[in-house]
């Protein structure tokens, strides 16, 4: 599977996932904090799924 992901997209996910995590862990929100999970993989994979279907692609990469 190729990245669908690139740049500014993928830097917004990794830090939407670790908030949400963290604010998990830290007690703030409750256990659906764990759902920073999905954007955090997206992002350090940089393969989004959800993309692929809607035929969507942020990559800069050659395709």
């Amino acid at each position: 599977m190729q990245a669908n992901v690139g740049g500014f997209d993928r830097i917004i996910r990794i830090i939407a996932g670790l908030a949400l995590i963290g604010a998990t862990l830290a007690g703030a929100i409750g256990v659906w904090g764990w759902i920073g999970v999905v954007p955090l993989a997206t992002g350090l994979f940089s393969r989004c799924p959800a993309y692929k279907l809607i035929g969507l692609n942020t990559c800069p990469l050659k395709r």
